[in-house]
């Protein structure tokens, strides 16, 4: 069936918060975002128990969200969110477009107006009380530790590059206000694609501002991916920001990046792709950080090749940027030493088919909100030449961008 436009039929216009607010009592999946560098917001509410599991086939799913984990062999796991409610939100917060399945959601919608007009005229605001759980110097004594035995594999072995990853646990009051951590976020992070995800059946809130894409393809057929590698502070140690112009790489940030470059052009090559756009190495500020970027572009009409995103997401995730390479020698060392489940942080996410684009991104600088926890996650890319204490700050300095919207 084909989604229609609809006009919401309520006296007071209704935001963002108060829709979220309706489908999180509902217990519908739903998902916001911002993608960078726009002013325009959606939401997209499922009405259904549980999200999909679905393959990401842009030829064969309808317009909706995806979220998959950093585990996801042949893309089997990954939750797919079809948009049987989507609206379009301009920078005012006023809704531009609402887009509604015809007939079997008919019941859904009713009972989602109904409660949706007691949210309207109400304003929820509230400051996130938290506090640590853990001992962080135990955690920096291990994943230093940890650190230190991938350098010497890699110094012993065919191992390049491995990405570890850590994570920091707050406990917070229940009342928090997703719509306000999501703003923040927006306005902290204008080049990052902002987001929040709502999966009731795991009872997890994923919220994040990302700043690289895994792979986009708009309504022209022009594909894009990105390799994004290689951190330093964006700001001085008297907290004066460095221009991008003026930032020096080591040789350890260079040749970082320069792996995760060459990984992309080989999967090219596995699907005979030569005519691609190189721009890049460039420097890239992401928040309080900045990092070497090339993006990588395609017209695939003109290739003939309309299922190359598809392709390309099957042989990209995970990119050498999360994981590693080799990828199976880094994978292997991630799940042997990092003692914890990443879930969807470092897996990927974003809308697909959504008005004739599709915009997937690595859920990096996100958290997870469950119960009465939140838990940020961070990971550096270790090569020969990496040093334990200096990726361990890397790591709180990646914290710190989400952390600052949290409290």
């Amino acid at each position: 069936m084909i989604a229609q436009e609809k006009e919401v039929n309520l006296r007071l216009q209704p935001n963002v918060r108060s829709f979220w607010s309706t489908a999180t009592q509902l217990s519908f999946p739903s998902a916001m975002w911002r993608l960078p560098n726009e002013q325009t917001r959606y939401f997209l509410t499922s009405f259904s128990e549980r999200p999909l599991q679905a393959k990401v086939d842009l030829d064969e799913l309808p317009a909706g969200f995806s979220i998959a984990p950093f585990k996801n062999p042949q893309g089997s796991t990954t939750y797919f969110l079809p948009a049987d409610l989507l609206l379009t939100f301009d920078s005012k917060n006023h809704i531009v477009k609402t887009i509604q399945q015809p007939g079997e959601f008919d019941d859904d919608w009713q009972k989602f107006q109904q409660i949706l007009k007691n949210k309207v005229a109400k304003q929820a605001s509230s400051k996130i009380q938290s506090e640590a759980v853990g001992d962080s110097e135990a955690e920096k004594k291990r994943f230093v530790s940890t650190v230190e035995n991938a350098v010497r594999q890699i110094n012993e072995t065919d191992l390049l590059k491995v990405v570890l990853s850590r994570k920091k646990t707050f406990k917070i009051n229940d009342d928090r206000d997703i719509n306000l951590i999501f703003d923040k976020l927006c306005d902290a992070y204008p080049t990052a694609f902002v987001s929040a995800v709502y999966l009731p059946h795991l009872k997890q809130v994923w919220l994040g501002a990302s700043p690289e894409i895994l792979v986009s393809q708009d309504e022209h057929g022009i594909f894009k991916t990105m390799s994004l590698a290689g951190t330093q502070p964006a700001y001085d140690d008297k907290k004066r920001p460095i221009a991008e112009a003026e930032a020096s790489w080591r040789q350890k940030e260079i040749e970082e990046q320069a792996l995760v470059s060459r990984y992309i052009i080989n999967c090219f090559k596995k699907v005979r792709v030569r005519e691609y756009d190189e721009v890049g190495p460039r420097t890239a500020q992401a928040g309080n950080l900045m990092h070497l970027r090339s993006m990588f572009a395609v017209d695939t009409q003109l290739i003939n090749f309309p299922e190359l995103t598809s392709v390309m997401l099957d042989l990209l995730h995970p990119t050498s940027a999360v994981c590693g390479m080799p990828k199976e020698a880094a994978t292997k060392l991630i799940y042997e030493t990092e003692n914890y489940d990443r879930e969807f942080y470092s897996g990927y996410l974003g809308p697909v088919n959504v008005e004739q684009s599709t915009h997937l991104f690595v859920n990096l600088r996100t958290m997870k909100l469950q119960d009465s926890l939140a838990t940020l996650y961070a990971g550096c890319g270790i090569t020969a030449d990496s040093d334990p204490e200096k990726e361990w700050i890397e790591t709180e300095m990646k914290c710190q961008t989400i952390e600052n919207a949290l409290f």
